[in-house]
């Protein structure tokens, strides 16, 4: 992988403590990872990816394929922002067990 492969500039967020509402429930707040910002780079998945990325087990979702430098603190918890954009981290993979990049899974949330 060519580092000028990583083209698109994303937020990686993870879930920070429960704020109490007025009415009696919760709302959850976002902490920035550190560093926030990560070059990677987003591909629409095709179903021969997802067969590729999920060999042996079943994937119920996922739309896009991110490819990156490894970030040791994303995981199936983390959230990417892209231009306003909202995906879920679906899947974590350290290519090669190296710690050197990354392959995710992720679902473009839609509200």
């Amino acid at each position: 992988m060519s580092i000028g492969a990583f083209r698109h500039a994303v937020l990686f967020q993870s879930p920070g403590a429960p704020v109490p509402t007025t009415d009696g429930g919760f709302t959850l707040t976002w902490t920035d990872l550190s560093p926030a910002m990560w070059q990677v780079s987003i591909e629409p998945a095709t179903a021969k990816d997802l067969e590729r990325v999920a060999a042996g087990t079943v994937i119920s979702q996922a739309t896009h394929i991110v490819t990156g430098r490894f970030h040791p603190g994303v995981t199936t918890q983390t959230r990417m922002v892209f231009n306003g954009r909202t995906f879920s981290i679906t899947g974590v993979s350290n290519l090669q067990e190296r710690g050197i990049f990354m392959e995710l899974t992720a679902v473009e949330v839609v509200a």
